[in-house]
């Protein structure tokens, strides 16, 4: 029998009208989703500054400082959505902004690398409440004529945040001290907040409340563990001891949450959703876009400083190619869904991005702007194509009430595959960059990217295989089991 987790609410109506979607719910909401989602890049432009500043962090504490805003957001990210589903999304949402707010002061005023570590992490996990609670908002606000039109702009948040944090990061590490960005986020929240409350009604709560603090526990640590392997892979080695335990705990662990969520009676999730093959192809569709996405942002800033000698804020501007085909495309995506289906925009969209990097990786020190900023065209014309899609095909999976677990499976998927795509990035770089010089640096650049631009094809075969769905399946997520007791 399935598991009650899968279950439609017997008799509360959890869908408002929809009609209840303003301008002003809508806008707040991907307010937050940009803030939340550009404290993961603009980081990363500050890295220089971080290194030489009165902390004296070890290149350790450096990686920990960047990389523990991605691991405590990622590994809470399905708990925290599912923790909206049953207490509430809107609390779930002013909290996470609470969090996203504390740990951007306890970084500014960091005395350590360790409190800033930890203020990082803090930030995290209000990034986590953050993102599953807007896109689960937006579900239940605009109901199902609508929702993909909500849904593109939500996507579409996610991808300007990338791009502003890269062009805060850029303008602070040039102009100001590191610590001018956690101040910057800590009245930006307070300011969300109260836009959040004022302007968003609070949605029905899934009648499954019972919290599962031991389903919980398993999978953050698993993702944790998996996303820990991912991070330092390429500093300590693929096969080193370190990171082969790191895979194998996130394994064992994975497998105990699976078996314990198959017998409990209300799981944080049930495993069996990914029996459809569409909701498979949506989460690794997603995961490859921004695998793609994610390996250009971390080779690009170094390309652009190293090799074309721009500043770190001419640096985060020059990137700025990549918002124009993410605002244009979806509304042609979503046409072409809904005359064709999802299939031909996603493999379309994935195909795009696959070839930008293709593109992208024959730049070198003579290289014109122009033209490498038509391969950054070609890879935003190809993300506008399919990310939407693949955010609703994630969504529209589940039943209505799990929203909050969709966007939380969703957007994990995002994060594990931008912590792989900059890992696999980073790990071919440092197998090629023999030294400081411009040469160095662009040869080895080429062979990274090309690498990552393979796997995004390769995946967008077996994405496109999988959105072949035989009339006869019938989605694991859809179904109606006798409900419990």
């Amino acid at each position: 029998m399935p598991s009650p987790a899968l279950s439609p609410p017997p008799s509360v109506p959890l869908q408002p009208p929809p009609n209840q979607l303003k301008r002003a719910t809508l806008l707040a909401l991907c307010a937050c989703v940009l803030v939340a989602q550009s404290m993961v890049a603009a980081i990363n432009l500050l890295i220089p500054q971080l290194a030489a500043s009165s902390l004296h962090p070890s290149s350790t504490e450096l990686l920990w400082t960047v990389d523990a805003y991605v691991i405590v957001f990622a590994g809470l990210l399905i708990p925290a959505g599912a923790l909206g589903d049953r207490r509430g999304r809107k609390g779930v949402l002013l909290a996470g902004l609470a969090l996203f707010a504390a740990g951007a002061a306890l970084s500014a005023l960091a005395a350590s690398p360790a409190l800033l570590i930890a203020g990082r992490g803090v930030s995290g996990a209000g990034a986590a409440c953050i993102m599953p609670a807007t896109m689960s908002i937006l579900v239940q606000l605009a109901g199902p004529e609508h929702r993909a039109r909500a849904l593109a702009s939500w996507t579409l948040a996610v991808g300007l945040g990338g791009l502003a944090g890269n062009v805060v990061g850029g303008a602070v590490g040039q102009f100001l001290s590191w610590r001018a960005l956690f101040w910057l986020m800590v009245p930006s929240a307070a300011l969300l907040a109260w836009t959040v409350a004022a302007t968003t009604p609070r949605i029905e709560r899934s009648p499954h409340g019972r919290p599962d603090p031991r389903g919980t526990l398993l999978l953050v640590a698993a993702l944790v563990a998996v996303l820990a392997g991912i991070i330092e892979g390429p500093k300590y080695g693929w096969t080193s001891p370190r990171i082969v335990v790191f895979f194998a705990v996130g394994a064992v662990l994975a497998s105990l949450f699976t078996w314990y969520a198959l017998r409990s009676p209300a799981a944080l999730f049930d495993p069996r959703v990914f029996r459809s093959r569409r909701l498979r192809a949506a989460v690794l569709g997603t995961a490859t876009g921004f695998f793609g996405l994610f390996s250009l942002f971390y080779a690009n800033s170094q390309y652009l400083q190293y090799v074309k000698g721009y500043s770190p804020a001419v640096t985060g501007l020059a990137i700025i190619p990549l918002t124009i085909g993410m605002a244009l495309f979806p509304k042609v995506a979503a046409r072409w869904q809904a005359g064709s289906g999802p299939r031909p925009a996603v493999a379309t969209g994935l195909f795009l991005i696959g070839v930008g990097l293709l593109g992208a990786s024959t730049a070198h020190a003579g290289t014109p702007y122009a033209v490498y900023a038509c391969w950054l065209l070609v890879i935003s014309a190809g993300t506008g194509l399919c990310m939407p899609v693949l955010t609703v095909g994630v969504v529209s999976d589940l039943p209505a009430h799990q929203a909050g677990l969709g966007s939380g499976l969703g957007t994990s998927a995002r994060e594990i595959g931008a912590a792989l795509g900059v890992a696999v990035t980073g790990t071919v770089l440092a197998a090629h960059h023999t030294g400081a010089q411009e040469a160095s640096f662009a040869d080895a650049m080429s062979p990274a990217l090309r690498t990552v631009g393979v796997v995004v094809l390769v995946s967008t075969a077996l994405v496109t295989a999988g959105y072949r769905t035989s009339t006869r399946e019938q989605p694991a997520a859809r179904t109606t089991p006798t409900e419990p007791s």
